[in-house]
């Protein structure tokens, strides 16, 4: 694969899997004050950092990736000393010594992961623990937070991290390599005859997936490391150091974090960076960007695979005026040429509590109308429901008003790309079985954060660089 630094065009090699639908959803938080998986206190926050313009970061120091474990769990001997790099070495008798403790010490770290895996987080083993899907779930954005949480700036992981992401992450999506589908083939015998028999191969959705997830992992790992040797540098809001002196009149790039006053602030010489150093934060601004909105289309696809819960559906109101109010619903029932953009642009709305509302509003009116346009027939499956929506008429006023806050609902998450899950987003991966889809939604949710992360920061030293040459 190319590098970045060394590419102006970027193939990010992601292709939608094979059963997704033509969704782009934009984004991993949970709302504050509602429940997040298993207890866990970590949200499910698409941009997650300290410098997304609204989320805010937990960290649970007990969590299941807390601390490092072997790389992958064993199903053959081989194979796990493989995955934990305990390829047999000469060395000395202390060499040696120590090789054998690091092995006992992380072989006991693998234990207490398989433990957690299969009690589902309940330690009690009472049997209420959460389903396996969701226990990866939460360890890989559990891991996130503990390798990413403290990362507020422009500038390489620390080798340990990197080191503890890479062990983890790898150890996680091994689960991958046993999920597989069975599909019939042709096999001639050693007489002449054949055969039919039924040969696995890796799951359509984790074959094309996955490795586009590592791909861009690896990208955005490369970014940060780009950032070794640099010309700005940061100094903590309030502080009397010198560099912060230089720089004062910039509590203008926290502006809209006011709240969020602890973050450090960019600063640049005050003759503004080199045009070598511009270019070089753009170049890597445009890739993570793109880096963002693969793997935002990765999540969407993925959301939007996974059934809706049937709690969900229990909980749409009966009509989507209702849940709009009289005024949006005027709005999207009168105008022969509807307009999302205008409507947003009439609401005004201020923050991402405001959006988050709306949005919770008009995806849980967008299905009581999908569901009232499918109620001539008798079957209830949501399955069926949702293939019946393409044999809808297309001029029935439910489906007219499902489509339109359906490109609403789209346009609002364009326009809020920090925009936390929506209530119907948690539903499905609280109660989702499916351990792929798990591990794709919850990875490729975390690299979208991340990468929200990376073009915000370089916004900043931008912004920083801008006043600072617009001074002189």
């Amino acid at each position: 694969m190319d590098t970045l630094s060394n590419s102006d065009d970027y193939d990010l090699g992601y292709q939608p899997s094979l059963s997704s639908v033509d969704q782009n959803d934009h984004s991993t938080s949970e709302t504050p004050g509602r429940s997040t998986l298993s207890g866990s206190p970590y949200a499910y926050c698409r941009t997650n950092s300290e410098t997304s313009a609204f989320s805010e970061q937990t960290y649970d120091n007990n969590s299941f990736s807390s601390e490092p474990s072997p790389s992958r769990w064993p199903v053959a001997k081989s194979r796990s000393l493989t995955r934990l790099g305990m390829k047999p070495k000469k060395k000395t008798l202390d060499d040696k010594l120590d090789d054998h403790e690091s092995t006992d010490l992380e072989l006991e770290m693998m234990k207490e992961r398989f433990a957690k895996l299969l009690l589902g987080e309940d330690m009690s083993g009472s049997g209420k623990g959460v389903s396996t899907a969701v226990t990866i779930s939460n360890s890989i954005t559990n891991l996130y937070a503990t390798v990413f949480g403290q990362n507020l700036r422009l500038e390489p992981l620390n080798p340990e991290k990197k080191a503890l992401w890479k062990r983890e992450m790898d150890c996680l999506l091994s689960v991958c390599d046993f999920i597989v589908e069975f599909s019939p083939t042709l096999q001639d015998l050693d007489d002449g005859t054949t055969v039919e028999v039924m040969a696995s191969t890796p799951r359509s959705d984790i074959y094309i997936n996955l490795p586009a997830l590592q791909k861009l992992d690896m990208m955005l790992i490369e970014i940060l490391d780009s950032f070794e040797d640099t010309e700005f540098w940061y100094a903590k809001q309030g502080s009397m150091s010198g560099n912060s002196i230089r720089t004062g009149s910039f509590r203008k790039v926290t502006q809209r974090k006011e709240e969020k006053w602890w973050l450090p602030v960019p600063c640049v010489d005050p003759r503004g960076l080199s045009e070598k150093a511009r270019k070089h934060l753009q170049h890597k601004r445009d890739c993570a960007n793109q880096i963002h909105k693969a793997a935002m289309a990765i999540n969407s696809t993925i959301l939007a695979e996974m059934e809706i819960p049937d709690t969900y559906m229990a909980t749409l109101p009966k009509s989507g005026k209702a849940s709009l109010g009289d005024s949006i619903y005027r709005y999207m029932c009168t105008a022969d040429q509807f307009s999302p953009d205008h409507l947003l642009d009439c609401l005004n709305m201020t923050s991402e509590h405001e959006a988050l509302e709306l949005a919770d509003r008009v995806e849980a009116s967008m299905y009581t109308w999908r569901r009232k346009a499918c109620l001539s027939n008798s079957k209830s499956s949501w399955d069926l429901v949702k293939d019946l929506m393409a044999e809808t008429d297309r001029s029935d006023k439910n489906h007219v008003l499902a489509e339109r806050a359906d490109s609403l609902l789209f346009c609002l998450k364009q326009r809020y790309p920090e925009l936390s899950q929506t209530t119907l987003d948690t539903s499905k991966i609280q109660c989702n079985k499916d351990v792929g889809r798990a591990i794709l939604e919850s990875y490729s949710r975390v690299l979208e954060g991340l990468a929200f992360n990376i073009v915000a920061w370089i916004e900043d030293v931008l912004f920083v660089d801008r006043t600072m040459r617009n001074e002189q």
